[in-house]
């Protein structure tokens, strides 16, 4: 990329309508990098939308094999960036360079991953109820379900992950693998980074014969109020704070025609240690629980940030490790200016509060993030005091101690809903607080037993989202191939003749799906 003015993608084309310019910065020394952007305008939005708009009914209709062959081409063409494209990422994000290479590395398999899901078919969801002319009292006409996008998707990049939820990342592959076309909104954090994505996009595009207006890139403040407004977009993915995704919500619930925002905001991911563990092994916990904290600078959206135990010698010996650990822990960079200034905030916040005290960290500081431990009353979460369900983005975690199995259900209780929750146990606790898995079950979308939140595989069975603030919408998730339910909607003809239907309806059954026909699953052809 040269020494230029950066511009928006929109319909396979770059555009420049405005005069205000965006500045990339270098995140760890805050010094202008040689790239700027053009801030779009209103009516750049409006160009884009109408764009995706233009090209969602041919996109959708195409096979899931071309589709999958488009996904396919975006993971080429992103694993043939070199390592220039790797040393921009880092001076962006302040991230080194193996946590880039090996994000870059999930992004594509995450893109190949959803077209398997486009080449299996399972995501058609393909029923059929034949007909029934004779019976009575009524008739029952022949029925055929299947599903296809929504339309349009407007996208958020995240701010913590400048890959996999990002330009290219989850929401952009499943709103694609669904048929949808994209508008993505680039992250100011990141918009060089952006823009050789976007650009590896558009080549893939352009190479596998794809509508030019299936994904379009604006850069700038005050854009996505315009762009969730936006008559064309069906709807949004975002990741990002909990002011941010319920600004978006509210908006979206506003319009005239109401759309989806499947937005994930905030988690405090509580990790619950039982007495059994902690006897065992509590100095090896406090070893592993720091280190979960301090991964990537606590830049987590799944980063324990409230840790509860019960009260007992084991609990006490644990925490002076816990203690001692997280004190010798090094400052790290964080994202940006913006992210460090919202940690100070943070810390700021908890730690002036009476019922709060200071275990763990310096001062500090205005450069780097310093991690910090700090211990507080469990009377918070049962008078549901809202301080300890604040997210504090960065590498800090709160410690909650309990009286007993009852104040811990308690406790447990009060919790808002949450990304994950973890049971640090042995085969004992498990048995001795068995009541705790049906009540976590209500408040979480993913459980782990004796791991650490950090760290989303990209599969079939994962679930990254929650009730909310945990997102927008717990019925779905954002990590994992069940993502692409979100930007799916069910269609039932009903008496249509076959060779009129979508293939995955047809008698033939060309695709070799597998189908709920008369309430039973088959993958033969109908006679």
């Amino acid at each position: 990329m040269s020494d230029i003015l950066g511009q928006q993608f929109i319909d396979g084309q770059r555009s420049a309508l405005g005069g205000e310019t965006l500045q990339s910065l270098d995140a760890s020394t805050g010094q202008a990098l040689p790239y700027a952007f053009h801030q779009a305008t209103e009516h750049e939005v409006e160009l884009a939308v109408a764009a995706a708009s233009r090209a969602f009914a041919p996109y959708r209709q195409l096979s899931p094999q071309r589709r999958a062959e488009f996904l396919e081409a975006i993971a080429e063409e992103m694993d043939d960036l070199g390592d220039d494209f790797i040393r921009l990422v880092c001076q962006e994000t302040a991230l080194p360079e193996g946590r880039i290479r090996g994000e870059r590395g999930r992004t594509t398999g995450q893109l190949r991953l959803f077209a398997q899901v486009l080449r299996r078919g399972d995501f058609l969801g393909a029923r059929i109820d034949r007909a029934l002319p004779e019976r009575t009292p009524l008739p029952r006409p022949d029925l055929r379900q299947y599903r296809i996008g929504v339309g349009p998707v407007a996208v958020f990049g995240a701010s913590n992950f400048p890959l996999a939820f990002s330009t290219a990342g989850g929401d952009t592959a499943s709103a694609l693998a669904a048929g949808c076309p994209v508008v993505f909104k680039a992250h100011s954090g990141h918009m060089a980074t952006a823009d050789r994505v976007a650009s590896a996009i558009v080549r893939a595009a352009q190479r596998t014969g794809m509508p030019s207006g299936v994904f379009n890139m604006i850069y700038g403040a005050g854009v996505g109020q315009a762009l969730v407004k936006a008559e064309g977009i069906k709807a949004v993915g975002f990741t990002g704070s909990l002011k941010g995704g319920r600004a978006l919500s509210d908006l979206a619930a506003a319009r005239p025609q109401p759309i989806p925002v499947f937005a994930e905001m905030s988690s405090i991911n509580p990790v619950i240690l039982l007495p059994e563990a902690l006897r065992n092994r509590g100095g090896q916990i406090a070893e592993e629980l720091t280190a979960s904290v301090n991964l990537g600078c606590g830049q987590f959206c799944t980063s324990p940030g409230l840790i509860i135990g019960l009260r007992s010698p084991a609990f006490t010996q644990f925490l002076d490790a816990f203690a001692h650990s997280m004190g010798s822990q090094p400052p790290q960079t964080m994202l940006n200016a913006g992210a460090l200034n919202s940690y100070r905030k943070g810390l700021q916040h908890i730690a002036k509060h009476e019922q709060v005290d200071h275990l763990a960290g310096r001062i500090q500081g205005d450069a780097q993030a310093q991690p910090q431990l700090f211990k507080a009353d469990v009377q918070l979460l049962l008078d549901g005091d809202p301080l300890l369900q604040e997210e504090i983005f960065g590498p800090t975690t709160v410690v909650v101690e309990v009286a007993d199995q009852t104040q811990l259900r308690a406790a447990l209780n009060s919790l808002h809903g949450q990304l994950t929750a973890t049971l640090i146990a042995e085969l004992l606790d498990l048995e001795q607080f068995a009541e705790l898995l049906p009540l976590l079950e209500d408040k979480v979308g993913r459980l782990l037993l004796n791991g650490y939140p950090t760290g989303v595989e990209v599969s079939d069975a994962m679930v990254h989202g929650g009730p909310y603030p945990a997102t927008s919408d717990a019925r779905g998730t954002s990590v994992g191939t069940l993502a692409i339910d979100r930007f799916l909607r069910p269609v039932c003809y009903q008496n249509y003749p076959d060779q009129c239907l979508p293939p995955a309806l047809q008698d033939s059954n060309p695709l070799g799906l597998d189908r709920l026909v008369d309430g039973r699953w088959s993958r033969a052809p109908l006679s």
